[in-house]
């Protein structure tokens, strides 16, 4: 499976649709398809440091237009699907999840390794508002991809360690920061309310 993915991901960075498969696959990820593009934009990044920060914004708007598709896709027909694997029981915890946390739970997914995909259509099949699913996706999708980008563009090279070793502690970081960003504004609206 290793050598598959990376034969898929050098036939993408090496190739002269290197930007458009990195599109692709940014867009494919946020509702079906299961290889994240990181794997792309970062080597594609390291071959042109200059245009890195560039190809972190243009992945971050491939990523939320897919999961603007996967928004749908559980908006119009994902209560079918869903109701085949799940009881209505375990689905209605999940919606009470859902009310609970909002579009955190999606800002959370789209900058962690947390698969996306399965928040963008539970999104839709919850019917969060759609904006504010654009926004928390838009800022949790450039927070990761923004960021990678900016790394590579602003110290290139060297920088390739520190992304390689420290990419899941950096994320884990930011999501604790997130939910404790949560829990504080959490906690000053109670004790104005």
């Amino acid at each position: 499976m290793k050598e598959y993915l990376l034969g898929f991901v050098n036939g993408i960075v090496y190739s002269q649709f290197a930007l458009g498969g990195l599109l692709l696959v940014a867009f494919a990820e946020s509702s079906f398809f299961p290889i994240p593009p990181d794997t792309i934009l970062i080597p594609l990044a390291f071959l042109d440091p200059s245009r890195a920060l560039w190809y972190g914004l243009l992945t971050t708007v491939a990523s939320v237009l897919g999961g603007a598709l996967g928004y749908v896709i559980g908006h119009k027909g994902g209560r079918p699907i869903v109701n085949k694997f799940i009881s209505d029981e375990k689905l209605y915890r999940v919606k009470q999840l859902y009310n609970r946390y909002d579009v955190w739970a999606v800002g959370l997914a789209a900058f962690t390794p947390i698969p996306y995909k399965v928040f963008t259509i539970a999104a839709g099949l919850f019917e969060l508002d759609f904006k504010r699913f654009l926004i928390a996706s838009f800022l949790g999708r450039g927070g990761r991809f923004i960021t990678i980008g900016l790394l590579i563009q602003i110290f290139g090279p060297a920088v390739k360690p520190f992304i390689t070793q420290n990419l899941e502690l950096f994320t884990i970081g930011f999501a604790v920061l997130l939910v404790g960003g949560f829990v504080f504004v959490n906690f000053i609206l109670k004790k104005k309310a």
